[in-house]
């Protein structure tokens, strides 16, 4: 290997957590695949938990890299905030993220470096491959199903690799993303603004499903608030430029404005008209149903749980993507160049001369290594 591939793959490694079980296996992924050690790993320990309600994390598991780790904590930042912290404490002129969810493959390190070290001076980031095994043996529910999707996601940072000075360049995560949804897509439409380039590895990473209860996907909905942050942020061609699929916000309006038409109607005794609209607002339910159902195992729980949320996703989705709109209406859109970001410039993580002080980074709550997108 020639010395400037060496000196490319000196790294750092970033976890954000918020203390779920599965850091454990995270860590001891890390700790047990051969290859290079990263020169720190930096756990971010991003819970809201006042100091004597911590439970420690599980350091031990990282074997030989223990000695390496470092932990910051945080306070409840959010996912963006949390990297943020993580990536300007590392000393490397790499960092690569991981979701505390993930479990790197036997060989991952010594993969991370061949992709690092096959990067021109031109890449800002390389995309690791992610594996989001499924159940054999059965269909996979709709929770499952939207995990999957992961697989298929441009620039996810469940395992991505960015240099540091590409971060610096740009300012790191934007923090009014609070939630681990959208705001990986935002920083590398930002860096590719920014005249980097971004490619994709061969290293693996596993993803597994994490436990989830019946009414995630009414969480989920949220990221309908994101979605219309960044559609101020880098214009209508934001999702051709992502590869990310629209959902069916357009849909949902329509449905929710059909349903709400029919109880005003109602309420104000046009029957015929209301009956109408309803029916409207029934056929456009029954074809959302169904399409989550069909794909499906179809056993009496989950059939149950995709018709009630199919009812409620709607005028959800429809409320926070108003919701956000408003949020976020101040917004000022990218613009890459001189003075944009980077030390003490105006940069998504602080308040500057192209950010209006309404449009501060929020703190948020929102769980690290989420999965699929809104409904």
């Amino acid at each position: 290997m020639s010395a400037p591939n060496r000196a490319a793959v000196d790294y750092s490694v970033v976890i954000p957590t918020v203390g779920r079980p599965c850091l454990a296996d995270c860590l001891a992924a890390l700790g047990r695949s051969a290859g290079p050690e990263p020169r720190e790993v930096v756990i971010v320990d991003d819970r809201p938990q006042p100091e004597p309600l911590r439970e420690d994390l599980p350091l031990h598991a990282l074997g030989p890299l223990r000695e390496r780790a470092v932990v910051v904590q945080t306070g409840g930042r959010g996912p963006a905030g949390a990297r943020n912290i993580g990536w300007r404490l590392v000393t490397a002129p790499w960092v690569a993220f991981l979701d505390d969810d993930v479990r790197v493959g036997a060989r991952w390190r010594e993969a991370l470096a061949r992709d690092l070290g096959e990067a021109d001076p031109t890449v800002a980031g390389v995309q690791g491959v992610l594996d989001v095994p499924l159940p054999t043996g059965r269909q996979a529910t709709d929770w499952e199903r939207s995990t999957a999707g992961l697989a298929r996601a441009q620039w996810a940072t469940a395992d991505m690799a960015y240099r540091t000075e590409a971060l610096k360049a740009v300012g790191g995560f934007d923090e009014r993303f609070p939630r681990a949804f959208r705001e990986d897509a935002d920083l590398a439409l930002r860096v590719l603004d920014d005249g980097w380039r971004i490619r994709r590895g061969g290293r693996l990473t596993t993803h597994p499903v994490r436990p989830a209860d019946r009414w995630v996907s009414l969480r989920m909905q949220r990221g309908n608030a994101d979605d219309a942050l960044m559609l101020r942020l880098h214009g209508p061609s934001w999702w051709r430029r992502a590869a990310a699929p629209r959902g069916r916000i357009r849909r949902h309006a329509a449905v929710t404005a059909a349903g709400a038409a029919a109880l005003v109607l109602a309420a104000a005794g046009r029957r015929r008209a209301a009956a109408l609209a309803g029916a409207g607002w029934l056929l456009g339910t029954a074809e959302f149903a169904r399409a989550r159902i069909a794909p499906g195992p179809r056993t009496r729980e989950e059939i149950t749980t995709m018709l009630v949320t199919s009812v409620l996703i709607p005028p959800l989705a429809v409320y926070h993507r108003l919701a956000g709109t408003l949020r976020h209406r101040a917004a000022a859109p990218w613009e890459a160049g001189p003075g944009s970001a980077g030390p003490g410039g105006s940069g998504p993580g602080g308040a500057g001369p192209t950010e209006r002080p309404t449009e501060l980074p929020t703190a948020g709550g929102g769980g690290h290594g989420g999965g699929g997108g809104t409904v």
